[in-house]
Parts: structure tokens; C-alpha cells; sequence
């Protein structure tokens, strides 16, 4: 019985998923659904999915979606998943709920508002939003100030404390990942007063790597695809 993974990997948390089913040795086919062409949008996805988003999964009959929700059933489910993935202990484990519930309403939005507006804009047909860009700013400044100063405050290399990744580390980070289709420019006046969450990507990307780089190709290809 092989999980099933619909995926677009210009989608962050199909980054994260596909990465955790990689790093983790989980035996799994990855179907297409290309977000340009709207295949989402589709009757047939929304049997997968009623929300009609990515990613989601299905595995024998049972079919989930929300990225938060894939990679807790990944880790609880399937074996050889390192417990610092998803730890065991109520204790840590609600911590990471913590941080996945705080993500939804704030991390995400900064990068998914930046890139929506500016780059992506074309590719889904819509106008570009330097207002709704420098909100997207904002928002993704308070979230990195937050997660400097409360998350990964007590200097170890993973948030909480931890000193081995988490699926919030990884999930939070592709997020922000998203920023590299802007350009370098951009990356590096967001990301550069964040001394230690830049440190924190680094760890995060060295303890998943290769398959961090491989997924991540996909930014610099849409990248070079609009500049020509």
C-alpha cells in the first residue's frame, strides 16, 4: 500500500512533505497536479481534495489534506521515522503544535503574500500588488523577529531548544525558502538582519539534505524561466 503524494513542488509545503517521505525512506509516487494549468481546480482533484488545494495524500482508502496534518500522519504512521521528527513525548510534541499552529497565521503569510503579488503574479494570471507586497514584508519582519527572539532563543540549532530538526523546522523553512524567487537582493535585505534565523535555515537544510537542494531546484527554474 503506497502513499500516494499529489504535488506541485512549487508549492511550499509540498516541499516540506516530499522532502520528510525522502529523508525518512518512505516508499511513496509523487502525482503531478500543475498548479499554472489549474489541474487543483479540478473535479477529478476534488475528489483528493475539497479544499482544492496542495498537497494531499492518500494512502490505501484513506485520503488527507493540510501539509501540518500530512507529516504528523507520516511520522505517526510509518516506521523508522526518527522520534525528533515527531516526538513521542507529550510535552515536545505539543511544543511543536505550538509552533505549527502560530505558523499558520503568521510565518506563512509573509512569503505566500510577497510571492503571489510580485513574481508569481503572471504565472496565475493575475495583476501584480506592491501594496500587498509591502504588507507581505511586514508580516514576514514580525514573524522572523518572533522566531529569532522566542523560538530559537536559547541559541541551539532547531526551534525549541532541540538539537535535531522537527516537521516544524522543516515546514517553516521551505516557507521561507519561497523568498528565493524574488531574487538575492530581496533575500538578502529580509533575511539579513536574522543572523540566527539564517543559521537556522543552514542547519535545517544541512540535516535534510540532498534531497533539501533537490526539491529547492524548482525556485531557481520558475526563476530563470520568467526572467526569459
Amino acid at each position: 500500500m503506497k502513499l500516494k503524494v499529489y504535488a506541485d513542488r512549487l508549492s511550499q509545503p509540498v516541499r516540506a512533505v516530499i522532502i520528510f517521505c525522502e529523508v525518512n525512506g518512505i516508499d511513496y509516487e509523487e502525482i503531478k497536479v500543475d498548479l499554472a494549468n489549474r489541474e487543483h481546480l479540478t473535479p477529478e482533484f476534488a475528489e483528493i481534495n475539497p479544499m482544492q488545494q496542495l498537497p494531499a495524500i492518500v494512502h490505501g482508502s484513506f485520503k488527507l489534506f493540510e501539509s501540518h496534518a500530512i507529516l504528523i500522519y507520516i511520522a505517526s504512521s510509518f516506521p523508522g521515522v526518527a522520534d525528533h521528527w515527531y516526538p513521542a513525548d507529550v510535552y515536545k510534541r505539543s511544543k511543536i503544535h505550538s509552533v505549527l499552529d502560530w505558523h499558520h497565521s503568521n510565518l506563512r503569510r509573509g512569503p505566500i503574500t510577497i510571492v503571489q503579488n510580485s513574481i508569481l503574479a503572471p504565472v496565475f494570471r493575475s495583476p501584480l500588488n506592491p501594496e500587498a507586497v509591502a504588507e507581505g514584508e511586514k508580516i514576514l519582519s514580525a514573524a522572523l523577529s518572533k522566531t529569532e527572539s522566542f523560538w530559537l532563543d536559547d541559541n541551539r540549532p532547531f526551534l525549541l531548544g532541540q538539537n535535531q530538526p522537527s516537521i516544524a523546522d522543516l515546514i517553516l523553512v521551505c516557507d521561507i525558502m519561497q523568498i528565493k524567487l524574488v531574487g538575492e537582493t530581496d533575500w538578502n535585505r529580509l533575511l539579513g538582519p536574522y543572523k540566527k534565523v539564517q543559521q537556522w535555515i543552514e542547519n535545517t537544510r544541512n540535516a535534510t539534505n540532498p534531497h533539501f537542494d533537490e526539491l529547492h531546484k524548482v525556485l531557481k527554474e520558475l526563476k530563470e524561466k520568467l526572467q526569459n
